[in-house]
């Protein structure tokens, strides 16, 4: 019993920045408050739709957190985390182990604005003012004492991302489009609180802001390459417009030279 109670305080502890006691109703309870926590380090609208914690497998699982844009950009959802898993071990001492968060088809909008800033770095920010500084120690927002949690490995499975910089402006460099779809493949971001731990109330925080970065990562390269090939494509363009009317004044010269005959 007691290594059961101790996994379920992790399991809260790690997500939802509180530690709660063994009562009726906790996935409900985990929900609200992954709500309310969620809301408050991202400063955006965060909604779940349901929690479903299992004692005997040391498992937990959430599904629906949805995460709505910050302020200044369109009213679509910056992402969806489709579900997320939980695998715990069997650690009785700190630093608790997390063996691995999945993240299964999450759906991301990496959109631009007017000034060329992105919604997800916006959230990335916001997040980064949850997190302890350099030193490793809580920040001013940690709720107190609370358990060290080490997590191994966090994946995210087969991504689904749609990039839109429709709100800005490509200047002379003219797009056929301005919104594009792919899905990434299975990648790993940084573990969080390894070796030595980090407080349990910072590791939900720690986690999301570790999977943006890599989806920033992915996605600037993707602009990037985007703008590249168009850039190569319009060289070419002028260099192939160029190359034809030298020789159209070729041609002419040689016309008139062959006529002169």
């Amino acid at each position: 019993m007691k290594k059961i109670l101790v996994i379920l305080l992790v399991l809260v502890a790690a997500f939802i920045g509180v530690v709660f006691y063994l009562v009726s109703g906790v996935d409900e309870l985990i929900r609200s408050q992954m709500e309310t926590q969620g809301s408050k380090a991202l400063q955006t609208q965060v909604q779940v739709n349901k929690v479903e914690l299992s004692f005997a497998e040391a498992r937990m699982s959430i599904g629906g957190f949805n995460v709505h844009n910050p302020n200044g950009y369109s009213d679509d959802q910056a992402f969806s985390l489709g579900e997320v898993k939980l695998d715990l071990g069997t650690s009785t001492k700190e630093p608790y182990i997390v063996e691995e968060v999945l993240i299964d088809a999450p759906t991301v909008l990496y959109e631009v604005d007017a000034s060329g800033k992105a919604n997800l770095v916006v959230l990335k920010d916001n997040l980064q003012a949850m997190l302890p500084k350099g030193d490793g120690q809580p920040t001013a927002e940690s709720t107190g004492p609370s358990p060290l949690v080490s997590v191994q490995k966090v994946t995210i499975k087969d991504a689904k991302l749609r990039i839109n910089f429709e709100a800005m402006d490509t200047g002379e460099l003219k797009l056929d489009k301005k919104q594009y779809d792919l899905t990434l493949p299975t990648f790993q971001s940084s573990p969080v609180g390894v070796p030595n731990g980090l407080p349990a109330d910072q590791v939900g925080t720690a986690i999301m802001d570790s999977m943006l970065d890599n989806l920033i990562k992915q996605a600037k390269q993707r602009v990037k390459d985007i703008f590249e090939d168009k850039a190569k494509a319009a060289a070419k363009e002028k260099i192939d417009e160029e190359k034809q009317k030298l020789e159209d004044k070729a041609k002419e010269k040689l016309k008139g030279l062959l006529g002169n005959k």
